[in-house]
């Protein structure tokens, strides 16, 4: 079994299939997926994708993106809607300097709200961050400083300085199909020296399909190829990736309803 620790399933690219797309996930042996909120004025949308499928969850939150777009959010409203029992985590938040959609400012105040949130429920926040290691870096260990939270650096594609620091503040790496990419070595580097405690996998869907289905719509049963390809990165079985994946996953978010197989051991 695996999980698709960070997808979108409310996105229009899946209008069409939804049904078709999470039928082909259980069929991949994908036993969750975690769809994600970008948008605090979408949140009914994703929370309704979560409502619709037992095995699948959400979080609240808003996109670097979008903070200069959406309606300012504070701590206490994001922990008010992570009260219901199928949003189990905030975000995606962070930093996107690459892109730069927002005012930089916005961003981080952004951030630490959601971080502030993390802290305040106790749920982990998904963090993006892109061309702004430094800064991402700087404001986790400032908010870390004023009360621990647990949370996440999803589609990691930083260097190592950034995922030790991650390491080191408790957080978790998640690896998307980038790992696959050719040119993803030093990508594959990283990984190797992260803790296989605390690695996720994820398709980060519609987004960056993993080698061979590279090009194409990503899709949560894809998450296989990653998990592949990080076997190798790690020199173990599938099946042992697999597992620690997956016991990492609800580890980290013990808000999420574990599958029978697992509720059993």
């Amino acid at each position: 079994m695996l999980v698709d620790s960070h997808c979108h399933l409310d996105f229009p690219d899946f209008a069409e299939e939804l049904d078709a797309v999470v039928e082909r996930a259980r069929g991949a042996g994908i036993g969750h997926m975690l769809t994600i909120c970008t948008h605090v004025t979408k949140f009914g949308q994703v929370l309704a994708v979560a409502e619709r499928f037992p095995e699948v969850t959400c979080t609240v939150g808003i996109h670097p993106h979008e903070a200069g777009a959406e309606p300012a959010v504070t701590a206490a409203q994001l922990v008010e809607k992570a009260q219901h029992p199928k949003v189990i985590g905030f975000g995606e938040t962070g930093l996107d300097y690459f892109y730069d959609h927002s005012p930089r400012e916005k961003q981080q105040r952004s951030f630490r709200a959601h971080l502030m949130a993390a802290r305040e429920a106790q749920l982990p926040v998904v963090v993006h961050t892109r061309d702004a290691d430094a800064d991402t870096a700087r404001i986790l260990t400032e908010e870390m400083a004023e009360g621990a939270f647990p949370g996440l650096i999803h589609c990691f594609s930083s260097g190592r300085e950034l995922a030790e620091k991650a390491v080191e503040l408790g957080l978790y790496i998640s690896l998307s199909g980038i790992l696959t990419f050719k040119k993803s070595e030093d990508l594959r580097e990283t990984a190797r020296a992260v803790p296989l405690d605390r690695l996720l996998v994820e398709t980060d869907a519609p987004y960056l399909a993993p080698v061979p289905k590279r090009g194409k719509r990503n899709e949560p049963a894809f998450v296989a190829h990653t998990a592949a390809v990080l076997a190798e990165v790690k020199g173990v079985s599938v099946r042992e990736i697999e597992e620690a994946t997956t016991a990492n996953f609800f580890r980290l978010f013990g808000k999420a309803p574990k599958p029978a197989a697992l509720a059993a051991e």
